[in-house]
């Protein structure tokens, strides 16, 4: 069976981006545009990795994420912060908020596959490059 993707991103052009690569990949997609319908198509759909956007509408992801992983269902669903926000510092502060780690806007469509794949496995070191700690 496919494994489903949120996808929670309110900038339509990248969010279509990210659908079309992972859907011609085979993934299941499902679409939210901000926190508050991020929330909710969590609830509803039971995904098997969030792609969350930092900067949404409404909630941004950091609080989507610290309610997600305050209830025992999401716990091990991996949620990936999708950032422009990738300084030093910034990769800190998103794995202390939940994230399991992080991919960089702009989204590089050639390794976008690889790396949900390796999030999806629980390979998170190997998506982050065991960068410094």
């Amino acid at each position: 069976m496919p494994k489903k993707i949120l996808i929670v991103e309110d900038n339509e052009d990248s969010r279509e981006l990210v659908v079309k690569v992972l859907k011609n990949k085979g993934y299941l997609t499902v679409e939210a545009v901000d926190g508050e319908d991020a929330i909710e198509k969590a609830m509803a759909e039971r995904p098997d990795l969030i792609l969350m956007d930092i900067s949404i509408p409404k909630i941004d992801g950091y609080e989507v994420t610290k309610r997600l992983k305050s209830q025992e269902e999401f716990r091990d669903i991996p949620i990936v912060a999708l950032t422009a926000h990738a300084m030093k510092g910034d990769r800190e502060k998103i794995i202390v908020a939940g994230f399991e780690g992080y991919i960089s806007k702009p989204i590089n469509v050639r390794e976008l596959p690889d790396q949900v794949k390796a999030y999806l496995r629980g390979k998170w070191e190997s998506v982050l490059g065991g960068e410094d700690k």
